[in-house]
């Protein structure tokens, strides 16, 4: 547990200083930041050479969470999602308090509530929502554990984590899902 606290130290430091780290989720490895700040969204576009029109992925602890980030969430859409046994995105319209270029076009944002125990001490301590988006170039195959990350994202961060590196189960994406009236829009 040493190691967990460790890394959380670590993790809380370089999120404070607009930094990037990468990291273990309830899904796949991720670079993440400050969901909040704008420079560090945009150094993680910078370093997967990804477009700012493709959207990134918000993580947060709690649904009560969502009502700080969201305008008028239907919440309804968490007894679906607790149904999946797939870790499940969800699109959200009317993102609010996120930084510019983590909100699409059209105003909404996908959020993940996570179950990994890492990730929810981290947001918890951290207070903020955090930035995920798969640990590889844009293009590339996501990297399905640590051990397929490459060096470039490995060195093109501030901070990685140790903790469940040497894990090789295969881990995917998670479904993302858009929630219109009552009704599930499957998009992944």
């Amino acid at each position: 547990m040493e190691a967990f606290e460790h890394d959380i130290q670590q993790c809380l430091e370089v999120l404070h200083n607009g930094g990037l780290i990468l990291y273990p989720t309830d899904t796949i490895w991720g670079i993440g930041c400050d969901a909040t700040h704008e420079a560090a969204v945009q150094k993680v576009y910078a370093l997967k050479n990804r477009a700012e029109s493709k959207s990134l992925i918000v993580l947060l602890a709690d649904e009560r969470d969502v009502l700080r980030y969201v305008a008028a969430p239907d919440l309804a859409v968490f007894d679906y999602v607790a149904t999946q046994e797939r870790p499940t995105t969800i699109i959200f319209d009317g993102a609010l308090g996120l930084a510019s270029n983590m909100v699409a076009d059209d105003g909404s944002v996908g959020i993940r509530l996570v179950q990994d125990t890492f990730c929810r001490h981290l947001i918890k301590r951290f207070r903020k929502p955090l930035v995920s988006t798969s640990a590889n170039i844009s293009g590339d195959p996501s990297p399905a554990h640590f051990g397929q990350i490459t060096d470039a994202i490995k060195t093109g961060v501030d901070y990685v984590v140790q903790w469940r590196q040497e894990e090789t189960t295969a881990a995917q994406p998670s479904q993302i899902i858009r929630w219109v009236d009552g009704a599930v829009q499957r998009l992944r």
